[in-house]
């Protein structure tokens, strides 16, 4: 009897410990965006220095000002990308910006702020996940997220994937990769330099790499990384960040 009573005890105990197995894209991109802080983004002033530029986000459940701030002597350009759409304004008189110039332009500033502030934006309504096999990379277990985009809202990328590794241990990223379409196209492989928590959010700091064989296999890029078949080739380094927590 009592035997009995043992192992039904250890059948309930295995039964409810949670398995890492079944959780879907989904739930492994929500626990990864809560324990990083990302969702407190969604209402938020974030401001940060990259590469001599000032970039200010103003989100607000929806409502959003993703602005990038160039000074050159007396002369300040300011590009606006929001709700309403792309504008730019030099010493805050309105320019106009030809049609051609606006797309660029675009999706030069919110590369920058996307990127900023990730996981966020990876529930957004374009955005489609895939589990693929989880991965090892240096001895580290890592679930292993395929994001792509719906041409509908998926802005002039939608074409572009993205591959995420997001640690099982703290559901943090620590790497991600990404295959574009523009130009000559190409691939781009990220790993964390070093990270800081403003706010109880997590900001990350890259080296950005590329492959020295651009014939690789992107879906296994992380393999080309580990075997030192990338080149790394600028660093991703956001600083003097300063964030907000309000209803804006």
């Amino acid at each position: 009897m009592m035997r009995t009573i043992f192992f039904l005890t250890l059948f309930i105990l295995l039964s409810c410990k949670p398995n890492s197995s079944i959780l879907t894209a989904q739930q492994i991109v929500d626990k990864s965006i809560m324990l990083s802080g990302a969702d407190k983004v969604a209402s938020s002033k974030i401001v940060f220095t990259f590469r001599k530029r000032t970039y200010i986000a103003k989100r607000n459940n929806g409502v959003y000002s993703l602005e990038r701030v160039a000074q050159k002597d007396a002369i300040e350009i300011k590009d606006v990308l929001s709700n309403k759409g792309f504008v730019r304004y030099q010493n805050s008189e309105l320019m106009h910006v030809p049609d051609s110039m606006v797309t660029r332009y675009s999706n030069s500033v919110n590369s920058v702020h996307y990127f900023s502030v990730l996981p966020f934006g990876l529930n957004d309504k374009a955005v489609f996940k895939k589990r693929l096999s989880d991965t090892t990379i240096k001895g580290i277990d890592y679930y292993k997220i395929q994001v792509t985009f719906s041409e509908d809202g998926g802005g002039d990328d939608f074409d572009d994937v993205f591959l995420y590794w997001i640690k099982k241990d703290n559901f943090q990223i620590d790497y991600l990769a990404y295959k574009y379409n523009t130009g000559k196209g190409g691939m781009r492989f990220r790993d964390v330099k070093n990270e800081s928590v403003v706010s109880g959010i997590r900001f990350v700091n890259y080296n950005n790499y590329k492959p020295i064989n651009s014939k690789i296999n992107f879906f296994l890029i992380e393999k080309a990384y580990q075997d030192g078949q990338l080149k790394k080739i600028s660093e991703i380094i956001l600083e003097n960040i300063k964030v907000t927590l309000v209803n804006l």
